[in-house]
């Protein structure tokens, strides 16, 4: 496949990023490609992928490192070989490039993001992705250096959430979610009532648990002074928690949230039915694959094999 990486670069900076992304709520920085690559010439940087397989057994899917790489080259490649193909893995460090490569037709597939990410894309660069399979997501958690249940933190226990407006409000929903609250008060409705108002709220906090807002990405840097926080799958992982201290408790989803939640693997328009998608599709919604998930994430990743909505 030739690769237009020029392009890439030159359509990625007239994008912006929006508050859904693939893993979380706040995207990298950094817009870097690992895979080497070379620049088409001019007259093949208009030409749209084709939507009919070219007898090569040979895919290419884009995705950011954790979990989606990780799963890709550790169990989807070995997947695949059982039924002839070879799986080449891109990974990127920014949300942008996997799309705007996808779109230029310089990979077979991405996987990394949800739907809103992805139809806020479309819209907002005018390209011409869609889902076509669900696989994962990356629950948020209760994580503790301290205790191993729940029902062991003490009243007045500190708990940190994250200090974002989206995932300080979702970290408050799994609290009430799992009975340590009885509700958010009025968090989210009333611009003066804050964490600390929470916190010293008998109704919605009868355990009188200190709520202690953080950076969503310093909270696994600040478990050791906590009793508990409710953590973002992507920083659990990045920080080795599931490993070392597995989540207490991990969010329940509705249809809804389910939908909203789960990481999507996205094809340019036409190759929905390719020989190629198909293959991917097959490989990534198997049963070696969920059990890859469940033995190496402990719950920071739980599989959500889903059609596309």
């Amino acid at each position: 496949m030739k690769k237009n990486v020029l392009a890439s670069l030159v359509l990625a900076t007239t994008l912006t990023l929006g508050a859904l992304t693939g893993c979380g709520d706040a995207a990298p920085a950094e817009t870097t490609q690992t895979t080497e690559t070379t620049e088409a010439a001019p007259e093949a940087q208009a030409e749209a992928p084709a939507t009919a397989d070219s007898g090569d057994k040979k895919i290419t899917v884009g995705a950011t490192p954790v979990p989606h790489a990780e799963i890709l080259d550790n169990i989807v490649k070995e997947v695949l070989a059982e039924d002839g193909w070879e799986l080449e893995t891109v990974v990127f460090s920014d949300y942008v490039l996997p799309n705007t490569s996808l779109e230029q037709g310089e990979l077979d597939a991405n996987y990394f993001q949800t739907l809103g990410y992805m139809n806020q894309q479309n819209q907002d660069a005018g390209l011409h992705l869609t889902a076509v399979a669900g696989i994962h997501i990356e629950p948020m958690g209760i994580y503790s250096q301290k205790y191993k249940a729940l029902s062991e933190l003490p009243d007045g226990a500190t708990i940190g959430i994250p200090n974002d407006p989206d995932n300080g409000a979702r970290g408050l929903d799994l609290l009430v979610q799992k009975g340590l609250l009885v509700s958010k008060g009025d968090f989210g409705t009333d611009p003066s009532y804050t964490e600390d108002t929470l916190t010293k709220d008998k109704d919605a906090n009868p355990h009188g648990y200190v709520i202690t807002p953080l950076e969503a990405a310093n909270l696994p840097l600040s478990l050791p002074d906590l009793d508990a926080a409710t953590i973002n799958g992507n920083y659990a992982l990045e920080a080795g928690l599931p490993a070392e201290y597995p989540a207490l408790d991990i969010e329940t989803f509705d249809d809804e949230t389910t939908v909203k939640r789960t990481n999507f693997l996205v094809v340019k328009e036409g190759n929905e039915s390719s020989e190629k998608t198909q293959a991917l599709i097959k490989a990534l919604q198997s049963d070696k694959v969920q059990k890859y998930i469940d033995d190496t994430y402990k719950g920071a990743v739980i599989t959500s094999f889903i059609d596309a909505q």
